[in-house]
């Protein structure tokens, strides 16, 4: 199961660095491709808003 990014993002980037394989793109709120992301969880561990769940 992917993991997904809600509203409470505030698009801080601090997710994007970590991903080790760039599943996530930037825009008003990020968003994570479900046929990239390998449910890694990295991107919820350190995001600040706590607006990665898995989905």
């Amino acid at each position: 199961m992917a993991y997904v990014i809600n509203d409470d993002c505030v698009a801080c980037g601090t997710c994007i660095s970590e991903c080790p394989v760039e599943a996530i793109s930037e825009g008003d709120i990020y968003v994570i491709d479900p046929n990239i992301c390998t449910e890694c969880g990295t991107c919820a561990d350190v995001c600040p808003s706590d607006a990665i769940h898995p989905a």
